[in-house]
């Protein structure tokens, strides 16, 4: 375990040399604090619902940002096969990265004390959705995480892992928010209308915004992202014998 910690803190740190991170708090920071703004009415309920909603959307774009330079710039810089001949597995390396992944989540996330301790200074905020849906952004970011790594893992150019990590996470939450919604949808089986459902990062992350904690939430996110770290894992693998 303190091989796969080394790794994170020195992917982490590494995080913090380059101008992309300092860009993606910053839009960050902005898109919250506007959101934040715009759902500040006085005399309405003291939550951060709306604010936590549209941080998924963020989130979609904004983590492939970091996690495309995970593995891609160790195959274009050749480092890749330096770091295959160490003495770490491919699953020490792509937990390490990952690890070093939700600690820039949790960055993200922790600027969001800001409007906590707006809605404290004048009102009386409800703790228990701001909390799960803390716990809610942090499981949606593990996931969003897992497949920039692994769309990092596919290819040696940071763009193209970039637009691939967002075409998926924009399968997960845009494609299965809408699609469910259409004519077409609502005539197929009842069956893959709840698996299309089911499937949707938005609908998964509802309950926790609502300060709802349900198992079969935690199942989604932990079964998703453990999906595409082990499809990393196995790239690097092939990488190793080639």
């Amino acid at each position: 375990m303190s091989v796969v910690l080394t790794l994170a803190k020195r992917e982490w740190s590494s995080l913090f040399f380059a101008p992309v991170a300092y860009a993606v708090i910053g839009l960050f920071g902005m898109g919250c604090g506007l959101v934040f703004l715009a759902n500040f009415v006085p005399g309405q309920e003291a939550s951060l619902r709306g604010v936590f909603d549209a941080i998924v959307w963020l989130l979609v774009f904004l983590v492939p940002s970091i996690g495309m330079k995970f593995i891609s710039e160790e195959i274009s810089g050749g480092t890749i096969e330096r770091l295959m001949t160490l003495p770490v597995s491919e699953g020490q390396v792509v937990l390490g990265k990952w690890l070093a992944g939700m600690g820039f989540v949790a960055v993200l996330l922790a600027t969001l004390l800001l409007p906590i301790g707006i809605l404290e200074v004048v009102a009386e905020p409800d703790y228990g959705p701001i909390v799960s849906g803390g716990v809610g952004l942090l499981l949606v970011g593990g996931l969003f995480v897992a497949v920039a790594l692994f769309a990092s893992a596919t290819t040696g150019s940071q763009v193209v892992a970039y637009m691939a990590a967002v075409f998926v996470n924009c399968g997960l939450t845009f494609v299965l928010f809408f699609v469910p919604q259409t004519q077409w949808a609502r005539s197929l089986d009842p069956a893959v209308q709840a698996t299309l459902q089911y499937g949707n990062v938005n609908r998964q992350f509802a309950d926790f915004a609502k300060g709802l904690i349900d198992l079969r939430h935690f199942v989604y996110f932990l079964t998703g992202t453990a999906l595409f770290l082990f499809g990393a894992v196995k790239l690097l693998e092939s990488r190793r014998w080639r």
